[in-house]
């Protein structure tokens, strides 16, 4: 990788003038224009400010230090790493604690790291080769053998599997290629997409919310990802609740108390 062309390159990805990400990291404008141009080469914190102060993801950060010759500085851990045993604790206590509704947690390229027992009901019905840790979640939930045949509003959840791809062009042209050319409908929330999903417990609505480990300074914990359901209406709730074999009163609503 040719390092100022990297660094221009993610610069107007970000859609930042020189100025910009010069007052960002400290520097001048004439300081940034020689490390673009190749004129001037850059020091170690050089690069890890302008790494930062460009808000890269920690693997892209790594790839830009080796692009200026320098080793990186962000480890990438294994998650059998006895270091990144409270992580595993941390993941095992929140999937716990988001029952009786269905949780995940997947990896940079989708795939499945752990779920909680409420994730059986959304995958029931699919191949058992598309399910279980070490799978990919996208490809599961698009692949004709998956959950696409209980979607009922496939086009736009496929819309939104195929937005977070930009990353994996490979996986993103796979998946397109299980989707028909359907036409969205008006059939969602006015603040969300829902996932309209057909199950033995009748169609569930569902959201999702995305968390991420904010002060992760290690790459494979960086790019780890909670993906959670939740109930959009309280007959989604109560099918969940029934699932897990729990109760809750009717009409009950999450967060009402």
């Amino acid at each position: 990788m040719d390092f100022p062309s990297a660094l221009r390159e993610r610069r107007t990805r970000r859609r930042l003038s020189q100025l910009e990400l010069a007052l960002r990291a400290g520097t001048t404008q004439r300081h940034l224009s020689f490390i673009e141009s190749g004129r001037s080469a850059p020091g170690r914190s050089m690069v890890v400010r302008l790494a930062e102060s460009l808000e890269l993801p920690l693997r892209e950060r790594n790839e830009l230090l080796l692009a200026a010759g320098y080793a990186p500085v962000y480890p990438e851990s294994s998650l059998d790493d006895p270091a990144l045993a409270p992580v595993r604790t941390a993941i095992d206590h929140i999937l716990r604690g988001h029952l009786p509704y269905p949780a995940l947690v997947v990896d940079r390229g989708g795939d499945l790291i752990a779920a909680n027992t409420a994730f059986g009901l959304i995958t029931e019905g699919a191949a058992p080769e598309l399910v279980g840790p070490g799978r990919n979640v996208y490809r599961l939930a698009l692949h004709p053998d998956g959950l696409a045949p209980r979607i009922r509003n496939l086009a736009e959840w496929a819309r939104h599997i195929l937005a977070r791809l930009g990353h994996l062009p490979e996986l993103r042209a796979e998946l397109t290629g299980y989707v028909p050319d359907l036409e969205p409908s008006d059939a969602q929330l006015g603040f969300a997409v829902p996932l309209r999903l057909a199950s033995s417990y009748g169609e569930l609505h569902l959201m999702t919310t995305v968390t991420t480990f904010a002060t992760a300074v290690d790459v494979t914990l960086a790019e780890l990802k909670l993906e959670a359901f939740l109930p959009a209406d309280p007959a989604t709730a109560e099918a969940l609740s029934a699932a897990a074999g729990q109760t809750i009163p009717a009409g009950h609503v999450p967060g009402n108390m």
